[in-house]
Protein backbone atom coordinates (compact mmCIF):
# COMPACT_ATOMS: atom_id res chain seq x y z
CA UNK A 1 0.00 0.00 0.00
CA UNK A 2 1.23 3.45 -0.98
CA UNK A 3 1.78 6.33 1.54
CA UNK A 4 -1.27 8.25 0.54
CA UNK A 5 -3.31 5.14 0.22
CA UNK A 6 -2.22 4.32 3.83
CA UNK A 7 -3.43 8.39 4.41
CA UNK A 8 -6.61 7.50 2.93
CA UNK A 9 -7.71 4.40 5.00
CA UNK A 10 -6.12 5.70 7.98
CA UNK A 11 -7.23 9.05 8.92
CA UNK A 12 -10.56 9.04 7.64
CA UNK A 13 -10.31 10.62 4.41
CA UNK A 14 -12.88 8.06 2.97
CA UNK A 15 -15.63 10.38 2.11
CA UNK A 16 -13.40 11.88 -0.09
CA UNK A 17 -15.14 9.37 -3.11
CA UNK A 18 -15.79 11.90 -5.76
CA UNK A 19 -17.60 14.09 -3.46
CA UNK A 20 -15.05 17.05 -4.37
CA UNK A 21 -16.40 17.38 -8.35
CA UNK A 22 -15.94 21.23 -7.81
CA UNK A 23 -17.21 22.05 -11.41
CA UNK A 24 -20.12 24.34 -11.23
CA UNK A 25 -19.17 26.82 -7.82
CA UNK A 26 -19.54 30.56 -8.66
CA UNK A 27 -17.04 32.51 -6.56
CA UNK A 28 -19.59 34.27 -4.18
CA UNK A 29 -21.45 30.06 -3.48
CA UNK A 30 -17.61 29.44 -2.14
CA UNK A 31 -17.24 32.62 -0.14
CA UNK A 32 -20.62 32.13 1.15
CA UNK A 33 -19.85 28.39 2.15
CA UNK A 34 -16.74 29.38 3.68
CA UNK A 35 -17.91 32.14 5.71
CA UNK A 36 -20.16 29.42 7.49
CA UNK A 37 -16.81 27.77 8.73
CA UNK A 38 -14.60 29.93 9.86
CA UNK A 39 -13.70 34.15 9.48
CA UNK A 40 -12.20 35.16 5.78
CA UNK A 41 -10.47 38.31 4.39
CA UNK A 42 -11.73 39.19 0.68
CA UNK A 43 -9.31 41.11 -1.34
CA UNK A 44 -10.70 43.30 -4.23
CA UNK A 45 -9.58 45.42 -7.16
CA UNK A 46 -10.86 46.35 -10.38
CA UNK A 47 -14.31 47.37 -9.64
CA UNK A 48 -14.75 44.03 -7.70
CA UNK A 49 -14.25 41.71 -10.65
CA UNK A 50 -11.05 40.59 -9.26
CA UNK A 51 -11.44 39.19 -6.31
CA UNK A 52 -9.69 36.48 -3.67
CA UNK A 53 -10.32 35.14 -0.37
CA UNK A 54 -7.75 34.39 2.39
CA UNK A 55 -8.38 32.19 5.16
CA UNK A 56 -6.50 33.41 8.37
CA UNK A 57 -6.85 30.65 10.04
CA UNK A 58 -5.36 28.13 7.71
CA UNK A 59 -1.93 29.39 7.93
CA UNK A 60 -3.01 32.31 5.40
CA UNK A 61 -3.66 30.31 2.59
CA UNK A 62 -4.95 31.71 -0.46
CA UNK A 63 -8.39 29.51 -1.00
CA UNK A 64 -9.86 30.96 -4.16
CA UNK A 65 -10.12 33.65 -6.73
CA UNK A 66 -12.01 34.81 -10.00
CA UNK A 67 -11.51 37.25 -12.52
CA UNK A 68 -15.49 37.77 -12.75
CA UNK A 69 -17.29 38.95 -9.92
CA UNK A 70 -19.43 36.96 -7.24
CA UNK A 71 -20.91 35.23 -10.06
CA UNK A 72 -17.54 34.45 -11.97
CA UNK A 73 -15.67 31.04 -11.79
CA UNK A 74 -14.03 29.82 -8.68
CA UNK A 75 -10.41 28.73 -9.45
CA UNK A 76 -9.32 27.15 -6.17
CA UNK A 77 -10.09 23.54 -5.30
CA UNK A 78 -11.21 22.92 -2.00
CA UNK A 79 -12.32 19.95 0.60
CA UNK A 80 -15.81 21.07 1.13
CA UNK A 81 -16.66 18.44 3.80
CA UNK A 82 -13.47 18.42 5.41
CA UNK A 83 -13.75 22.40 6.02
CA UNK A 84 -17.61 21.67 7.07
CA UNK A 85 -16.95 18.69 9.43
CA UNK A 86 -14.88 20.99 12.36
CA UNK A 87 -12.68 18.13 12.43
CA UNK A 88 -9.12 17.86 12.36
CA UNK A 89 -7.27 14.28 10.82
CA UNK A 90 -4.43 13.10 12.28
CA UNK A 91 -1.99 12.71 9.47
CA UNK A 92 -2.58 15.95 7.50
CA UNK A 93 -5.43 17.89 6.69
CA UNK A 94 -6.31 18.64 3.02
CA UNK A 95 -7.86 21.89 2.88
CA UNK A 96 -7.23 22.91 -0.15
CA UNK A 97 -6.54 26.32 -1.81
CA UNK A 98 -4.45 28.22 -4.93
CA UNK A 99 -1.70 29.57 -2.32
CA UNK A 100 -0.81 27.68 1.21
CA UNK A 101 2.26 27.77 2.79
CA UNK A 102 4.78 24.85 3.35
CA UNK A 103 7.90 24.37 4.56
CA UNK A 104 10.44 21.35 3.25
CA UNK A 105 11.80 18.93 3.32
CA UNK A 106 9.16 16.51 3.94
CA UNK A 107 11.38 13.06 3.86
CA UNK A 108 15.09 12.44 4.37
CA UNK A 109 17.01 12.79 6.99
CA UNK A 110 16.38 16.14 7.50
CA UNK A 111 12.60 15.97 7.44
CA UNK A 112 10.55 17.77 9.37
CA UNK A 113 7.74 15.48 9.18
CA UNK A 114 9.47 12.43 10.77
CA UNK A 115 10.48 11.84 14.21
CA UNK A 116 14.14 11.20 14.70
CA UNK A 117 14.85 7.16 14.38
CA UNK A 118 11.81 6.36 12.87
CA UNK A 119 10.89 4.57 9.44
CA UNK A 120 10.01 7.07 6.60
CA UNK A 121 6.83 5.21 6.91
CA UNK A 122 3.35 6.70 6.83
CA UNK A 123 2.35 5.81 10.26
CA UNK A 124 5.43 7.81 11.25
CA UNK A 125 4.86 10.92 9.18
CA UNK A 126 2.98 14.02 10.63
CA UNK A 127 2.33 17.00 9.29
CA UNK A 128 3.46 19.61 11.62
CA UNK A 129 0.52 21.77 13.48
CA UNK A 130 1.63 24.93 12.83
CA UNK A 131 1.63 24.25 8.56
CA UNK A 132 -1.45 22.12 9.07
CA UNK A 133 -4.45 23.61 11.60
CA UNK A 134 -3.19 26.31 13.26
CA UNK A 135 -4.00 30.39 12.50
CA UNK A 136 -1.43 33.01 11.31
CA UNK A 137 -1.45 36.43 13.39
CA UNK A 138 -3.11 38.95 11.09
CA UNK A 139 -0.80 42.07 11.49
CA UNK A 140 -2.06 44.81 8.87
CA UNK A 141 -4.84 44.63 5.87
CA UNK A 142 -6.75 46.68 3.78
CA UNK A 143 -8.75 46.34 0.97
CA UNK A 144 -5.69 44.73 -1.04
CA UNK A 145 -3.38 43.04 0.78
CA UNK A 146 -2.95 40.88 4.29
CA UNK A 147 0.00 40.97 6.10
CA UNK A 148 0.80 37.62 8.52
CA UNK A 149 3.23 36.14 11.16
CA UNK A 150 3.87 33.00 12.93
CA UNK A 151 6.12 32.23 15.26
CA UNK A 152 6.99 28.09 14.92
CA UNK A 153 9.52 25.87 16.65
CA UNK A 154 10.13 22.77 14.66
CA UNK A 155 12.29 19.62 15.37
CA UNK A 156 13.62 17.99 12.30
CA UNK A 157 14.86 14.41 12.16
CA UNK A 158 17.78 15.01 13.74
CA UNK A 159 16.34 16.58 16.31
CA UNK A 160 17.55 19.94 15.65
CA UNK A 161 15.34 22.68 17.18
CA UNK A 162 14.45 25.53 14.26
CA UNK A 163 13.23 28.62 16.03
CA UNK A 164 11.77 30.44 13.14
CA UNK A 165 9.33 33.33 12.73
CA UNK A 166 7.07 33.30 9.37
CA UNK A 167 6.59 36.40 7.86
CA UNK A 168 3.45 36.24 4.99
CA UNK A 169 1.77 38.90 3.21
CA UNK A 170 -0.88 37.99 0.25
CA UNK A 171 -2.11 41.26 -2.23
CA UNK A 172 -3.88 41.64 -5.02
CA UNK A 173 -2.88 42.89 -8.81
CA UNK A 174 -4.34 46.07 -9.81
CA UNK A 175 -4.52 45.24 -14.10
CA UNK A 176 -1.67 47.78 -14.81
CA UNK A 177 0.61 45.66 -12.31
CA UNK A 178 0.05 42.72 -13.99
CA UNK A 179 0.46 43.73 -17.73
CA UNK A 180 3.69 45.09 -16.25
CA UNK A 181 5.06 42.17 -14.87
CA UNK A 182 4.05 40.03 -17.31
CA UNK A 183 4.63 42.40 -20.39
CA UNK A 184 1.40 42.12 -21.60
CA UNK A 185 -1.59 43.48 -22.81
CA UNK A 186 -5.19 42.77 -20.93
CA UNK A 187 -7.91 44.35 -22.88
CA UNK A 188 -11.41 42.43 -23.23
CA UNK A 189 -9.59 39.85 -21.08
CA UNK A 190 -11.18 38.98 -17.60
CA UNK A 191 -8.38 38.77 -14.98
CA UNK A 192 -7.28 38.62 -11.59
CA UNK A 193 -3.31 38.34 -10.26
CA UNK A 194 -1.90 38.20 -6.57
CA UNK A 195 1.36 37.33 -5.02
CA UNK A 196 2.85 35.63 -1.68
CA UNK A 197 5.71 37.49 -0.21
CA UNK A 198 7.07 35.02 2.26
CA UNK A 199 9.83 34.79 4.55
CA UNK A 200 11.22 32.68 7.38
CA UNK A 201 13.52 33.95 10.06
CA UNK A 202 16.13 32.04 11.94
CA UNK A 203 15.04 33.50 15.22
CA UNK A 204 17.19 30.99 17.10
CA UNK A 205 20.96 31.68 18.77
CA UNK A 206 22.20 28.87 16.51
CA UNK A 207 23.52 28.70 13.28
CA UNK A 208 21.67 26.02 10.66
CA UNK A 209 24.09 23.73 8.84
CA UNK A 210 23.76 21.14 6.43
CA UNK A 211 24.93 18.84 8.74
CA UNK A 212 21.95 19.32 10.89
CA UNK A 213 19.55 20.40 8.58
CA UNK A 214 18.31 23.11 6.55
CA UNK A 215 14.45 24.39 5.81
CA UNK A 216 12.96 25.88 2.48
CA UNK A 217 9.70 27.84 1.82
CA UNK A 218 7.35 25.75 -0.07
CA UNK A 219 3.95 26.78 -1.91
CA UNK A 220 1.32 24.69 -2.94
CA UNK A 221 -1.91 25.57 -5.37
CA UNK A 222 -4.83 23.22 -5.42
CA UNK A 223 -6.86 23.67 -8.69
CA UNK A 224 -9.83 22.11 -10.06
CA UNK A 225 -9.09 19.26 -12.76
CA UNK A 226 -11.36 18.59 -16.06
CA UNK A 227 -10.38 16.64 -19.51
CA UNK A 228 -10.14 19.72 -21.12
CA UNK A 229 -7.07 20.99 -18.93
CA UNK A 230 -3.57 21.04 -19.84
CA UNK A 231 -0.56 21.73 -17.63
CA UNK A 232 2.25 23.31 -19.25
CA UNK A 233 5.81 23.09 -17.89
CA UNK A 234 8.75 25.16 -19.74
CA UNK A 235 11.84 24.13 -19.46
CA UNK A 236 15.25 25.08 -20.60
CA UNK A 237 18.55 22.56 -21.06
CA UNK A 238 18.57 19.40 -21.33
CA UNK A 239 15.81 17.81 -19.53
CA UNK A 240 16.14 16.19 -15.94
CA UNK A 241 12.53 15.49 -15.47
CA UNK A 242 12.03 13.78 -11.88
CA UNK A 243 8.80 11.91 -12.39
CA UNK A 244 9.43 8.96 -9.66
CA UNK A 245 7.77 10.20 -6.51
CA UNK A 246 4.73 7.66 -7.07
CA UNK A 247 6.11 5.68 -8.99
CA UNK A 248 6.78 5.31 -13.19
CA UNK A 249 4.25 7.83 -15.30
CA UNK A 250 3.13 6.01 -18.02
CA UNK A 251 4.19 7.43 -21.33
CA UNK A 252 1.02 7.95 -22.73
CA UNK A 253 0.21 10.39 -19.68
CA UNK A 254 3.03 12.42 -20.79
CA UNK A 255 4.38 14.83 -24.11
CA UNK A 256 7.40 16.36 -23.83
CA UNK A 257 8.93 18.65 -26.54
CA UNK A 258 12.25 20.54 -26.61
CA UNK A 259 11.08 23.09 -24.68
CA UNK A 260 7.98 22.18 -22.63
CA UNK A 261 6.66 19.34 -20.26
CA UNK A 262 2.83 18.22 -21.23
CA UNK A 263 -0.07 16.36 -19.51
CA UNK A 264 -3.78 16.77 -18.77
CA UNK A 265 -4.83 17.65 -15.38
CA UNK A 266 -7.71 15.84 -15.13
CA UNK A 267 -7.29 14.15 -11.59
CA UNK A 268 -7.81 10.77 -12.89
CA UNK A 269 -4.15 9.52 -12.90
CA UNK A 270 -1.95 9.59 -9.56
CA UNK A 271 1.69 10.97 -9.90
CA UNK A 272 4.00 13.83 -9.51
CA UNK A 273 6.49 15.73 -11.41
CA UNK A 274 9.63 18.11 -10.63
CA UNK A 275 11.96 20.34 -12.35
CA UNK A 276 15.64 20.98 -10.89
CA UNK A 277 17.29 24.15 -11.03
CA UNK A 278 19.24 23.57 -14.15
CA UNK A 279 15.79 23.90 -16.14
CA UNK A 280 14.03 26.31 -14.74
CA UNK A 281 11.94 29.12 -16.77
CA UNK A 282 10.67 30.57 -13.75
CA UNK A 283 7.23 29.67 -14.87
CA UNK A 284 4.21 26.71 -14.95
CA UNK A 285 1.07 26.91 -16.26
CA UNK A 286 -2.26 25.18 -17.15
CA UNK A 287 -4.87 26.26 -19.79
CA UNK A 288 -8.73 24.67 -19.93
CA UNK A 289 -9.72 24.94 -23.15
CA UNK A 290 -13.12 24.33 -22.85
CA UNK A 291 -13.92 27.68 -20.11
CA UNK A 292 -10.73 29.30 -21.44
CA UNK A 293 -9.26 29.82 -18.28
CA UNK A 294 -5.20 30.35 -18.90
CA UNK A 295 -3.50 29.97 -15.67
CA UNK A 296 0.30 30.97 -15.14
CA UNK A 297 2.26 31.17 -12.31
CA UNK A 298 5.44 33.02 -11.90
CA UNK A 299 7.89 32.36 -9.03
CA UNK A 300 11.20 34.03 -7.82
CA UNK A 301 14.52 31.64 -9.19
CA UNK A 302 18.09 33.71 -9.28
CA UNK A 303 19.80 30.86 -10.38
CA UNK A 304 20.41 29.37 -6.82
CA UNK A 305 21.31 25.17 -6.99
CA UNK A 306 21.00 24.08 -3.19
CA UNK A 307 17.10 22.67 -2.54
CA UNK A 308 15.81 20.25 -0.33
CA UNK A 309 15.30 17.14 -1.08
CA UNK A 310 11.75 15.88 0.13
CA UNK A 311 11.52 12.17 -0.69
CA UNK A 312 10.75 9.50 1.77
CA UNK A 313 14.00 7.80 2.38
CA UNK A 314 17.76 8.80 3.89
CA UNK A 315 19.40 10.57 0.52
CA UNK A 316 22.35 10.66 -0.59
CA UNK A 317 22.09 14.03 -2.28
CA UNK A 318 19.57 15.93 0.20
CA UNK A 319 20.27 18.72 -1.31
CA UNK A 320 19.74 18.70 -4.96
CA UNK A 321 15.94 18.25 -4.50
CA UNK A 322 13.54 20.01 -7.54
CA UNK A 323 12.42 24.04 -8.10
CA UNK A 324 8.99 23.39 -9.26
CA UNK A 325 6.68 20.40 -8.59
CA UNK A 326 3.47 19.42 -10.80
CA UNK A 327 0.92 16.66 -9.01
CA UNK A 328 -1.91 15.42 -10.72
CA UNK A 329 -4.64 13.35 -7.87
CA UNK A 330 -5.91 10.22 -9.05
CA UNK A 331 -7.76 7.44 -7.31
CA UNK A 332 -6.34 5.05 -4.93
CA UNK A 333 -6.09 0.95 -4.90
CA UNK A 334 -9.04 1.11 -2.60
CA UNK A 335 -10.82 3.35 -4.74
CA UNK A 336 -10.91 6.36 -2.47
CA UNK A 337 -9.27 10.02 -3.74
CA UNK A 338 -8.17 12.97 -1.89
CA UNK A 339 -9.02 15.26 -4.54
CA UNK A 340 -9.27 14.94 -7.62
CA UNK A 341 -7.17 18.07 -7.93
CA UNK A 342 -4.18 19.19 -9.84
CA UNK A 343 -1.17 21.10 -8.06
CA UNK A 344 1.37 23.84 -9.24
CA UNK A 345 3.77 24.36 -6.43
CA UNK A 346 7.49 26.54 -6.22
CA UNK A 347 9.74 26.27 -3.38
CA UNK A 348 12.71 28.50 -2.43
CA UNK A 349 16.37 27.74 -2.31
CA UNK A 350 17.56 27.03 0.98
CA UNK A 351 20.95 28.70 2.59
CA UNK A 352 23.10 27.77 5.96
CA UNK A 353 21.06 31.12 8.04
CA UNK A 354 23.28 32.99 11.21
CA UNK A 355 20.55 34.07 13.81
CA UNK A 356 18.48 36.86 12.49
CA UNK A 357 19.31 36.05 8.61
CA UNK A 358 16.39 34.93 6.09
CA UNK A 359 14.92 33.59 3.41
CA UNK A 360 12.14 34.82 1.23
CA UNK A 361 10.35 33.62 -1.51
CA UNK A 362 7.91 35.19 -4.17
CA UNK A 363 4.88 33.35 -5.56
CA UNK A 364 2.54 35.08 -7.88
CA UNK A 365 -1.02 33.60 -9.69
CA UNK A 366 -2.51 34.99 -12.84
CA UNK A 367 -5.69 33.36 -14.01
CA UNK A 368 -7.25 34.81 -17.29
CA UNK A 369 -10.42 34.14 -19.21
CA UNK A 370 -11.19 36.08 -22.55
CA UNK A 371 -11.32 34.88 -26.09
CA UNK A 372 -8.99 32.24 -26.83
CA UNK A 373 -6.63 34.66 -29.81
CA UNK A 374 -6.34 36.68 -26.59
CA UNK A 375 -5.16 33.95 -24.04
CA UNK A 376 -3.05 32.27 -27.07
CA UNK A 377 -1.20 35.97 -27.23
CA UNK A 378 -0.46 35.85 -23.34
CA UNK A 379 0.31 32.09 -23.39
CA UNK A 380 3.41 32.71 -26.48
CA UNK A 381 4.75 35.57 -24.67
CA UNK A 382 4.72 34.07 -21.24
CA UNK A 383 4.79 30.31 -21.90
CA UNK A 384 6.20 30.24 -25.13
CA UNK A 385 3.44 27.93 -26.57
CA UNK A 386 1.06 28.21 -28.75
CA UNK A 387 -2.18 27.36 -27.03
CA UNK A 388 -3.77 25.81 -30.68
CA UNK A 389 -0.73 23.05 -30.76
CA UNK A 390 -1.84 21.62 -27.15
Amino acid sequence: MTNYQKLVCCTGLLFAFGVNLQAQNTFGEDLNFLKKHQKVITLKTNLGKSQLIVSPALQGRVMTSTSNGLKGNSYGWMHYDLLASGKFEEHINPFGGEDRFWIGPEGGQYSIFFKKGTEFSFENWFTPKELDTESFDVIAKNESSVTFQKKMNLVNYQDFKFNIEVNRKVSIFSQKEIEKDLNIDLKQIDFVGYQSENEIVNTGTQAWSKETGLLSIWILGMFIPSENTTVIMPYKNKLALNSSYFGTVPPERLTITDKHVLYKGNGTYRFKLGLPPQNIIPYIGSYDSKKNILTIVKYSFKGDTTYVNSVWAQQEHPYEGDVVNSYNDGPLENGGQLGPFYELESSSNTRELKANEAIQHLHKTYHFEGDKADLNRISKHVLNIDLNEL
